[in-house]
């Protein structure tokens, strides 16, 4: 569970009623269990060609993780139409609805690619490079990036906090840290490799055992 910055990047906020008003930059999509009680759902319809997310594709959002879009679909809001994306996140119980208009600025993306998943692993074998400043400046450095949902951002943080055997333990707050950051790649590499989390942590945690 990340800190108190990190949890406060993850509060979402209602879409707003005006469809060309910008949606929160904190948020940019909706909860379900936070949204306007009068959302009139509409019948899911079949995604263009051109469009970048499909019905049962795997998605990032940023500050939650891998997520699983349930449909695309058009909803009437506070008297306003909008196509909204249905992402469910399993783990968490949780649905965010994101507008297909702000998908993109909202950081919701595909699953990395097989040859970008390989960049980050390649990142956890480097050398950590840890700056010499305060650790409460470092934390929100990290937590700011596992919330950018770049996996080799978050390889970074990996790569930082990772101890070997022999090496001092971390603190708990490191460990923290260093757990949602695993959290988080063994999710996408989950997702990636059609296998469970678990054990796709257990495949990161015996790739970290072989680095020297």
């Amino acid at each position: 569970m990340l800190s108190k910055t990190a949890t406060q990047a993850q509060g979402d906020t209602p879409v707003p009623g005006d469809e060309h008003e910008a949606v929160p930059a904190s948020a940019q999509a909706l909860s379900d269990d936070g949204g306007d009680s009068k959302a009139r759902p509409a019948p899911a319809r079949k995604p263009k060609d051109d469009e970048p997310f499909a019905e049962g594709d795997h998605v990032v959002y940023p500050t939650h993780g891998v997520g699983k879009v349930e449909r695309i679909a058009m909803e009437e809001i506070a008297g306003h139409k909008l196509e909204l994306i249905h992402i469910t996140f399993e783990e968490n119980r949780m649905t965010l609805r994101v507008p297909v208009a702000k998908a993109k600025s909202a950081g919701l993306r595909k699953l990395a690619t097989r040859k970008l998943f390989d960049e980050a692993l390649a990142i956890l074998k480097g050398r950590a490079r840890i700056k010499r400043t305060m650790w409460s400046r470092r934390a929100q450095e990290y937590e700011a990036k596992i919330n950018s949902g770049d996996p080799l951002a978050i390889a970074e943080v990996v790569r930082d906090l990772h101890r070997n055997a022999g090496q001092p333990d971390q603190s708990f707050s490191e460990r923290q840290i260093y757990e949602a950051a695993m959290d988080r790649l063994a999710a996408e590499l989950g997702a990636l490799e059609r296998i469970d989390k678990n054990a796709a942590a257990v495949k990161l945690a015996d790739y970290l055992k072989t680095i020297a």
